[in-house]
């Protein structure tokens, strides 16, 4: 066997900023309760475990005391040498809060992996699998499976046809090409920088359209690689996602160990 090559000095650039309004706790998503412990301490684990961090930095929503006590009190956790812990303010979107993350990176990071906390039960492998791919040479790196669902396009109906239903088919996608893509997002952090550089230019309606940090990097060019995902990196955003979670944490294997 091969010996896989030497990982890159990385920062992982964790998402917490979300507000959790489709769970229903009334509390920032991350700090919603899975398996009696918030679901950024889980996630916070999850990216130590791994190891390939050298520096994790959290975007919490912005003057959130009960977070930034959360994750002092996980530094305690990091005693023996962990990687290091930063903490900034989380933008009004997705790619405010990474930017934020980016500018606090410390200096020599030569990759950045950019991880939702709402996957907070991810497996290690996910983590090495695309820190593996950085350190072989891509410049950037998914984590995805395959759809297994039929995806149709659709439009809304008009005239006499809205009587029927609001959408009628326009076409089927091939579900062969098709992948649903996860996180940890791994990047060469001169691919990532380049691509939000990039990304302060696009209009409002653009910026909409914007799902991840995949999509910023495409839009210039550069090829996106994608590696094997994992049905436990379940994003927990409705009731239901956090019964399936709990139910992980709960079976016989635990949590990380399954790799389904």
């Amino acid at each position: 066997m091969s010996e896989s090559p030497t990982r890159l000095v990385t920062a992982v650039i964790l998402v917490a900023a979300g507000s959790g309004q489709r769970l229903g706790y009334g509390m920032p998503k991350a700090a919603v309760p899975l398996g009696g412990e918030p679901i950024l301490i889980h996630a916070l684990r999850g990216i130590v475990a791994s190891g390939v961090a050298s520096q994790v930095c959290v975007a919490l929503p912005a003057d959130d005391r009960g977070l930034r006590e959360l994750c002092d009190d996980f530094r305690g956790e990091l005693a023996d040498g962990g990687p290091l812990l930063t903490i900034v303010d989380g933008g009004a979107t997705r790619a405010d809060s990474v930017r934020a993350g980016i500018s606090a990176l410390m200096d020599g990071i030569e990759a950045v992996l950019v991880h939702d906390a709402a996957r907070a039960l991810t497996p290690e492998s996910v983590f090495h699998r695309v820190s593996d791919a950085l350190a072989a040479g891509a410049a950037a790196v998914i984590p995805a499976l395959p759809v297994v669902d039929t995806v149709k396009t659709v439009a809304a109906t008009t005239g006499e046809d809205a009587a029927f239903a609001p959408e009628v088919v326009t076409g089927t996608a091939r579900r062969q090409e098709l992948r649903a893509v996860q996180t940890p997002q791994g990047f060469r952090i001169g691919a990532l920088l380049q691509a939000h550089q990039a990304a302060q230019s696009l209009d409002q309606q653009q910026s909409a359209a914007v799902t991840d940090d995949a999509m910023l990097v495409e839009m210039l060019g550069t090829p996106v690689h994608a590696v094997r995902g994992s049905t436990q990196s379940l994003k927990i955003t409705t009731p239901l996602d956090l019964i399936f979670a709990e139910g992980l944490l709960e079976g016989p294997l635990g949590a990380r160990w399954v790799e389904g």
